[in-house]
């Protein structure tokens, strides 16, 4: 995973958290669930796009004979 993948997974969980805190001291709300539902499925997209990125191709060497230096 990537940076933003794991910033955005980790501001998922925080917002579960929240959630859950919210939900049990003030009664539930059912727009927080739904928002809380949109987060996840959008993390999930970006975590599944992150991870079909292919790698890069690797890198060619510079012409010349192997073991030799090149001025």
């Amino acid at each position: 995973m990537s940076g933003p993948t794991k910033t955005m997974a980790a501001l998922t969980g925080a917002a579960l958290v929240l959630t859950t805190t919210y939900t049990v001291a003030l009664g539930s709300s059912g727009w927080l669930w739904f928002g809380l539902v949109v987060l996840v499925v959008a993390t999930i997209g970006m975590a599944a796009a992150d991870s079909s990125i292919p790698a890069a191709p690797p890198r060619r060497r510079p012409p010349g004979r192997p073991g030799t230096t090149q001025p």
